[in-house]
């Protein structure tokens, strides 16, 4: 499949099909001229690592990852702490982002009863 093709069959743009392949997440065949082939599984890896990347996670644990994950998309449990760490990360910043809202919460309330 030509890089073209994977493009339009995975709705992504032809730039970010070589920066996957940059980042070793996705792997093509050089012909002769040089033109890219992408093996018949390549939509597949591609939509794997798009749904990676929407769970937030970055492109370097995204490669450590894809051996392990599975055709259905779930991973397999040898990289288990690594999603658990992530996950818990991200209830970090969660935590984080919700104790500088309520001091912002707090400054607004302030500034309109000084306004009152």
């Amino acid at each position: 499949m030509k890089i073209g093709e994977l493009a339009a069959e995975t709705d992504t743009s032809v730039r970010l099909l070589r920066y996957y392949e940059e980042q070793g997440l996705l792997t093509s065949h050089r012909l002769p001229g040089g033109h890219r082939r992408y093996d018949a599984d390549a939509p597949a890896v591609v939509r794997r690592i798009r749904s990676l990347l929407d769970a937030g996670l970055p492109t370097r644990t995204i490669r450590d990852l894809l051996p392990c994950v599975r055709q259905d998309g779930t991973v397999a449990l040898c990289k288990l702490d690594t999603l658990e760490q992530h996950l818990q990360g991200l209830d970090d910043r969660i935590s984080a982002l919700q104790e500088t809202r309520s001091s912002l919460a707090v400054l607004v309330t302030a500034a309109r009863a000084g306004e009152a």
